[in-house]
């Protein structure tokens, strides 16, 4: 057995969304808990583990590319693992396709990871753990490892229940899964007393959360989660349309720590669509939600997610969810190319439209959205921003920060040294499509306990 092994060092890279992130940090601290001791390399490691992500195609072949090329290695006593969503998809064909692999473990196995450990330890060359997707289990541990140490997750519900045309999470997450909201807050009030200011609630579908003890509703979470002492910021992704109330939107007018930006992911503009994809609301039904929004008394940034070219989409079909980006007023759009998934319902439906159609229209959309953004921002010109600091960019001379409206602010500050973790008014002199540019004028808030090594981004 190789030194690396007893050492029983570990090497951890993270593909997808925030949940993955967070799920990495809590993966860390099962090792760390476990004995392992985390390295910066793949050389470095005795295990080495990959947490994945399979919503696009592409995502997936970045991770076999990935085993691929580190295939070599095996033969100087390295193991594999691959964990999270190509895991579930893939199973014990990933062995297959990647013999030098030991270990497969779905997102919603990790609460058996210790055990896991130990087989592989006890010399067992492939070791499995894949939950079926009515697993009640959800992944809740105080071994938690926090990588920012102003900004922290909590998952408040795992899983989904929608069954999209396009989507495979449904199959590789399991079912929707709620925690209950006692120990949600019991969390986020341990991480305000450890100095986090900016709590993110996180779940596939995170307005879908039902509280399993019937105590509170998602909004009253977050009302609850943004009243607790110490937190400046809470947000929460990503939300689904069908589950968005009407009582979130006051709670984010009652409860100022309640960040204003919500990403609502609309997926195409038209209905007929809409119904193809199994979305389970119409055109007029997103525009409602739209509408709530806009007529609250804070002004709320809205994302959202679009996919071009879904199996029959026509040309006006692409015309309305381009109609849809003005009728909206979208501070961002994160927008894709549809590509067939495993088990999803969309593959009843010929992929007829050809690459390069989806690639013109998705042109065309960012294009548009592009020159929507330069519009819109323009309105912060002259205005004050708060700012939370991430960072400072050395090439530039410039702090990096954002939002409560979660804009990208850059900033000089000439007559002080800012704070990471800090926040900070920041009068607005620029505006660009995807970020703010401006002053420091005041500080608003600076974190009690000594500065953490700042960050520099070249």
């Amino acid at each position: 057995m190789s030194s690396a092994r007893e050492e029983k060092t570990f090497y951890l890279e993270t593909f997808g969304c925030q949940m993955n992130v967070h799920d990495s940090e809590k993966v860390i601290g099962t090792l760390l808990q476990q004995g392992y001791r985390q390295v910066e390399s793949v050389e470095e490691a005795g295990l080495v583990l990959y947490n994945t992500c399979s919503i696009r195609d592409k995502a997936e072949q970045k991770v076999f590319h990935r085993l691929a090329d580190f295939r070599s290695l095996q033969s100087k006593g390295k193991r594999f693992g691959v964990l999270g969503c190509v895991a579930q998809q893939e199973g014990t064909r990933i062995f297959e396709r990647a013999p030098h692999v030991s270990l497969v473990c779905g997102s919603a196995s990790y609460r058996n990871l210790p055990s896991l450990l130990a087989e592989l330890e006890a010399g067992n060359p492939r070791v499995t753990g894949l939950d079926d997707r009515e697993t009640d289990q959800a992944f809740e541990t105080e071994f938690t490892v926090r990588n920012n140490p102003h900004r922290g997750y909590i998952t408040i519900i795992e899983g989904c229940d929608k069954f999209c045309a396009y989507c495979v999470v449904p199959y590789t997450r399991g079912k929707e899964r709620s925690r209950a909201s006692r120990s949600v807050i019991r969390e986020a009030a341990r991480m305000a007393e450890r100095g986090f200011t900016d709590i993110q609630l996180l779940g596939q579908n995170v307005n879908s959360y039902r509280d399993p003890e019937g105590v509170m509703s998602f909004a009253g979470l977050l009302a609850a989660v943004g009243r607790l002492p110490g937190v400046r910021r809470v947000r929460f992704t990503t939300s689904h349309p069908r589950d968005f109330t009407r009582d979130i939107v006051e709670a984010m007018d009652s409860v100022p720590a309640i960040c204003n930006h919500v990403h609502l992911p609309v997926q195409s503009g038209s209905s007929r669509v809409l119904k193809r994809m199994l979305r389970e609301y119409s055109r007029e039904e997103y525009l409602e939600r739209i509408a709530w929004m806009k007529a609250a008394r804070r002004e709320i940034s809205i994302t959202t997610d679009v996919i071009v070219g879904f199996p029959g989409e026509t040309d006006e079909d692409f015309e309305q969810t381009i109609s849809l980006l003005e009728s909206a007023g979208y501070d961002g759009v994160f927008s894709f190319k549809y590509s067939p998934r495993p088990n999803t319902p969309a593959l009843q439906f010929p992929d007829s439209i050809s690459d390069a159609l989806k690639a013109q229209r998705l042109t065309i959309l960012q294009e548009r959205q592009r020159q929507l953004q330069i519009s819109q921002n323009r309105r912060y010109l002259g205005e004050m921003v708060e700012v939370m600091v991430e960072g400072y960019n050395s090439s530039r001379g410039q702090w990096i920060g954002r939002s409560a409206q979660n804009k990208v602010v850059n900033f000089v500050s000439p007559a002080l040294v800012p704070v990471v973790g800090g926040y900070y008014d920041v009068r607005i002199r620029a505006t660009f499509p995807n970020s703010l540019a401006g002053e420091l004028e005041r500080t608003c808030w600076t974190p009690e306990r000594s500065p953490v090594t700042l960050p520099v981004l070249q």
